[in-house]
């Protein structure tokens, strides 16, 4: 099995869900006492938000690339960045290294194309829902984006940030989005993607009228599929 590096602490509460999916798949998979061969550097997320409030992608690409070099440094053979929002600087990430860069949109495109689906919903940062990273690196594989209207976006941002980030799993937030989900899928949306690693914390596929991609769980899944599989060469 290769070994898995993580640039997580964006938050630090979705990066523990990415470390625990990891190795309750690997165990699944292998059986008996195994799991995951993995290393994790934690970034300040104090210090990232900051870049995102002010604009500053260049430097928070600094800081993620400089993130990745240490987990290769460190014996990583692929590197996940464990968040929706700063794959806005995937580039930089991905040319810091010589190992591969898993892109997290590309695996959940991915996982939606396979499903046989054009259309979908996009819940996720004001960043990852309004600007065009997401939903262009989306439209490669086909596949069209929908995000809420407004208000609704700055209530699906303002959870983010304000609860759960900060550890906070509020019923009314949870009633709040199964309405958002639910009018995306009355727009034609016909699956809903969890375009943010904590909102996992809140919502799942009890909570959707259509399919649900947790952007999470797609992105450990297909790191282990390429940790598992034959080394190239």
């Amino acid at each position: 099995m290769r070994t898995i590096g993580l640039i997580g602490g964006m938050s630090w509460e979705s990066s523990a869900e990415y470390y625990k999916i990891l190795n309750e798949e690997t165990r699944r998979r292998l059986g008996g006492h195994h799991c995951a061969k993995s290393v994790m550097l934690t970034v300040d997320f104090a210090e990232i938000e900051a870049t995102q409030r002010e604009g500053a992608w260049d430097r928070a690409g600094e800081l993620l690339a400089g993130a990745a070099k240490s987990l290769e440094s460190a014996g990583a053979d692929l590197v996940l960045l464990c968040t929706n929002t700063m794959h806005q600087v995937a580039d930089a990430v991905e040319g810091a290294v010589g190992v591969p860069f898993l892109h997290l949109v590309d695996a959940t495109a991915r996982r939606v194309a396979a499903a046989g689906l054009t259309r979908v919903g996009l819940l996720g940062t004001r960043f990852t829902m309004e600007m065009d990273f997401y939903r262009a690196r989306m439209r490669d594989h086909g596949i069209d984006v929908l995000v809420p209207d407004e208000p609704a976006r700055t209530l699906v941002h303002d959870v983010i940030y304000q609860e759960l980030t900060l550890g906070r799993v509020e019923p009314a937030s949870r009633e709040a989005y199964r309405e958002i989900i639910a009018n995306l899928a009355g727009r034609g949306a016909q699956g809903v993607i969890l375009g943010c690693t904590e909102i996992t914390l809140l919502v799942g596929q009890d909570d959707s009228p259509v399919p649900v991609f947790d952007s999470t769980r797609i992105h450990v899944e297909t790191a282990l599929d390429l940790a598992l599989s034959e080394p190239p060469g």
